[in-house]
């Protein structure tokens, strides 16, 4: 069964929510005098397996949305690639952490949105 097309607000909304989630989520806080942004993947990451697995399960959320939004199978594919590479390395300690700053899974997942949308958009 095929959806409606969303509205424009609608549309609007959901894209504003995957925004500012993912930011919360990657790059909310910075380490003072520095340029290095982190989120509360990291921050919930410490905790060890359930902090990962809690995260994912976020960063999965926001790949459904996206899907909503428009986005293909292809594109969820690599989008949950991602966030599986995220989640795996983040199981290791301290290290998973430090990953999680620099990878930053819902950020890139975004930007791959982003990407598709332009590439697809009518002229």
């Amino acid at each position: 069964m095929t959806r409606p097309p969303l509205q424009k607000s609608e549309y609007l909304r959901l894209f504003d929510r995957l925004d500012r989630t993912a930011a919360l989520l990657d790059s909310r806080f910075r380490v003072p005098y520095t340029r290095v942004r982190f989120g509360w993947d990291a921050i919930i990451g410490l905790l060890p397996v359930v902090g990962d697995l809690a995260t994912a399960a976020v960063s999965l959320h926001l790949v459904r949305c996206a899907h909503t939004l428009g986005a293909d199978g292809r594109l969820a594919s690599r989008m949950v690639l991602n966030i599986l590479v995220d989640t795996a390395l983040g199981f290791i300690p301290i290290l998973g952490t430090i990953f999680d700053v620099f990878f930053r899974a819902n950020e890139r997942n975004l930007q791959l949105f982003i990407d598709h949308i332009e590439r697809h958009r009518r002229p």
